[in-house]
């Protein structure tokens, strides 16, 4: 900001700067007090329009990022600048049909019904076959038409019959021998409660969100009474028997070259009131995804979730990731979809100021789009290429604008933010395999956001543990397209003779391979439980 020292360190505008010309025996201390009033107010009225304009396009209460409407087409302009004319005009392009009227676009062909599904076949004849008999016709075609139909879901109960026997030769023997049959083991040893039901609670408490006073709804229509605190009482039960499977995809995930992580608010149920807790998330991209829970925010829960990791770590620039990265520790990758936020925040107010580091970063997230599911060696050679100019022009722009900046503004915390993690923000040029933004955790990090919203908070600090044991095996059979509730049912056929040692085996990245073992098939096959819950049963 340009000016005329008024002593004391505050610079004058040239306004201010010709009235203590014009006035000489005005007051210093005055005029330094009109300075600061005049910037504190500047401040509020550049957050007020920021505020008023966020309002207007319908952004307030949510954290999409979005380009104003109203500089998408500069945004491509000066994309065209950055990345060569070709590529600008296929941005064009895709704008064009992307603006396409709905009712103009060709309509898709009816989706056909998945094959695995059951069938029930149903012939209509017309009337006229009906009254006179099929052997008055000839059938000279037949149409077929599918319909999806929903049958009610329904509590099965399975009765267990263990008759007793000995030998006849031994029957007027005074010391007869009785043979009876085992009793089949069951997940909760002592319950009435079967591996698919089980699997069934705990799909529809984390997968759908359900509180428990709507499971007690659920199944009260199905015919079945059941507590709330009858089904906490089995999850508990059922996270200590799940608990090694979660070390071992955990110890699993610390030996990946890198991993994504971030962390999200949640209430505690407590007398009086209720406490923060907080919901971590760590991604294992292909492998795994793990949560745990914390009733802090610290360091001391960031070393329970990354203990002694010396590999990549992308997340945000918080200061409880600090202590993590150093010399023979782990190393920080930053995150462009921060950067991104905050630069959006600013663009608001100063548009013209702000289009082209916008254009940079909307031209690094679409390089990325194009070498999503390229050869490492390619992404490097792609990001050497196009992407390092874009990041260095961005850098460039943010030190030309650093002193200009007010302070206080969104536009000096852009430049901060960017500048303070300049090292981070570069990391995924040298190496290939690291994404340029952490929203892969936050995605994940999101089923415990909706969760959230339906049952509110946890019940307890134990609570907020068994949560996390069952969202991470669901999180992880999302990540590898698993079914969950039947995976759930399998797991908790085998796990209890499973041995220790193995149990990574069961984890949803080793499923499929698991599953196609024989012995594994024969004993899934052999479970009585497991066959009430087949279609085929």
């Amino acid at each position: 900001m340009s000016g005329v020292d008024g002593g004391g360190g505050v610079e004058l505008s040239p306004e201010l700067a010709g009235i203590v010309a014009r006035l000489p025996e005005f007051d210093a201390h005055v005029v330094r007090r009109i300075g600061r009033e005049r910037d504190e107010y500047r401040k509020l009225y550049m957050l007020a329009r920021e505020e008023i304009a966020q309002l207007k396009r319908g952004l307030i209460g949510q954290k999409a990022q979005r380009v104003p409407a109203n500089d998408a087409q500069l945004s491509l302009a000066i994309l065209e600048l950055l990345l060569g004319d070709q590529q600008g005009t296929d941005a064009r392009a895709e704008t064009k049909t992307q603006s396409i009227p709905a009712h103009e676009r060709r309509k898709p062909l009816r989706k056909p019904l998945p094959e695995e599904l059951p069938r029930v076949t149903i012939e209509v004849v017309p009337p006229e076959v009906e009254r006179e008999g099929l052997d008055a016709f000839t059938v000279i075609g037949v149409d077929k038409r599918e319909v999806a139909e929903r049958r009610p879901a329904s509590v099965v109960v399975v009765e267990m019959i263990k008759k007793k026997f000995v030998r006849k030769s031994d029957a007027a023997a005074t010391a007869t021998e009785v043979f009876v049959a085992e009793t089949p083991e069951l997940p909760i040893p002592r319950s009435n409660v079967g591996p698919g039901f089980l699997a069934d609670t705990i799909v529809k408490r984390w997968q759908d969100h359900l509180p428990l006073n709507r499971l007690e709804a659920v199944y009260r229509r199905e015919g079945l009474e059941l507590s709330r605190s009858t089904m906490c009482g089995w999850h508990m039960q059922l996270a200590d028997l799940v608990r090694p499977l979660i070390a071992a995809m955990h110890a699993d995930a610390l030996q990946q070259p890198y991993l994504c992580t971030d962390a999200t608010g949640v209430l505690v149920q407590f007398p009086e009131r209720c406490k923060s807790g907080h919901f971590w998330v760590l991604v294992a991209p292909g492998r795994h995804v793990l949560f745990q829970f914390s009733l802090r925010h610290d360091a001391a829960a960031v070393d329970r979730l990354l203990p002694g990791y010396t590999g990549t770590v992308v997340a945000d620039a918080h200061s409880v990731y600090d202590h993590l990265y150093g010399d023979g520790k782990a190393t920080e990758a930053g995150c462009w979809s921060h950067t991104r936020k905050y630069v959006l925040e600013a663009l608001v107010i100063e548009p013209e100021r702000l289009r082209e580091p916008m254009a940079c970063i909307q031209a690094l997230f679409r390089i990325e789009r194009e070498i999503d599911r390229a050869p490492p060696l390619t992404r490097a050679h792609i990001r050497a290429e196009r992407s390092r100019p874009l990041v260095e022009r961005f850098f460039d722009w943010c030190a030309r604008e650093r002193e200009r900046a007010l302070e206080g503004s969104p536009l000096c915390a852009a430049i901060r933010y960017a500048t303070n993690q300049r090292q981070a923000l570069e990391r995924f040029l040298a190496e290939p395999r690291l994404p340029i933004h952490n929203n892969l955790s936050e995605l994940h990090l999101r089923r415990q956001a909706v969760g959230r919203k339906n049952w509110l908070f946890v019940g307890s600090e134990e609570g907020g543990h068994v949560n996390t044991v069952f969202v991470s095996l669901l999180a992880s059979c999302a990540m590898h397209r698993i079914e969950p509730w039947a995976y759930l049912r399998d797991l908790l056929c085998l796990l209890p003779r499973w041995p220790v040692h193995q149990v990574l085996e069961l984890a949803p990245v080793n499923w499929a391979s698991t599953c196609a073992r024989e012995d594994v098939q024969a004993k899934l096959a052999a479970n009585v439980y497991r066959a009430a819950t087949l279609l085929d049963g």
